[in-house]
């Protein structure tokens, strides 16, 4: 079982660390892809804490686009910041989470492509995949990636929430589609299609915690050890075995993030 997205080097799990990776492990986690802002100190520093206690966490560091907007001046400055991140952490296996979010637009959209464009081009220059956060986005977030090559080195859309025509595309641009919370949701019925179509060798599963807690957790925090859940609703979904999705989760995560 792999949970291949979440944020446990935030303050929400700073009081009950150990209790939280305790849970994880007992679950039968054997990696977790933790993720790093690369603009945010502290949860850089909490980051030695969370790999200290759990030795198999790796972690992916990127400029999300809610912060592009600190780069404005410079936009490949987040680039930048990005490379330095990676230098402090050795179990750095990936980039991001980046890309575009025109839900909220915390960050002026074409700040959001620049610094989006350059750290694509630094995982290009880095051989590592990258983890992408797209929100209402979908033609521009193609068509950087397409600009910037981001196809040599792939990686995941992460808590995919599109359409199947959307899905289909990005599978076609050669990467995987990672699944959370959302998918158990009664009315996420695109969702539900777009779970049954993943091909089994590019599926991930994921908690994003500790956001999106799957039924029937809503409304609680949610952990890496919830991601057993979202195994079980795929499963259900596609008429397989929880096993058999966990299975095949964990090596795809192991073939693309080389943890």
């Amino acid at each position: 079982m792999v949970d291949s997205h979440c944020h446990l080097a935030g303050p929400e799990f700073a009081d009950d660390l150990d209790d939280v990776i305790a849970r994880a492990r007992a679950a039968g986690l054997a990696h977790a892809m933790v993720i790093l802002a690369a603009d945010d100190e502290p949860e850089l520093r909490q980051a030695e804490e969370v790999s200290a206690r759990w030795p198999e966490v790796r972690f992916s560091i990127g400029v999300h686009p809610h912060a592009a907007g600190k780069y404005a001046d410079d936009p490949a400055r987040a680039a930048a910041d990005v490379g330095a991140a990676m230098e402090r952490e050795p179990r750095t296996r990936g980039l991001g989470e980046i890309g575009l979010d025109y839900h909220y637009d915390f960050s002026p959209r074409e700040v959001q492509q620049a610094v989006f464009g350059h750290q694509i081009a630094l995982a290009r220059e880095r051989g590592l995949p990258i983890v992408i956060h797209t929100r209402e986005a979908e033609e521009d977030t193609f068509r950087i990636l397409a600009e910037a090559r981001g196809g040599d080195v792939g990686g995941v859309f992460h808590c995919f929430t599109g359409d199947r025509a959307m899905a289909r595309r990005a599978l076609d641009a050669g990467f995987h589609l990672s699944l959370a919370g959302i998918v158990s949701f009664p009315k996420a019925l695109e969702l539900h299609e777009v779970a049954r179509m993943v091909p089994l060798d590019r599926l991930l599963i994921e908690t994003d915690s500790p956001f999106l807690a799957p039924v029937p957790f809503r409304g609680k925090r949610n952990e890496p050890a919830h991601v057993v859940r979202v195994a079980e609703v795929v499963a259900e979904l596609r008429g397989a075995g929880a096993q058999e999705i966990a299975a095949a989760a964990l090596e795809n995560f192991r073939r693309l993030f080389r943890p």
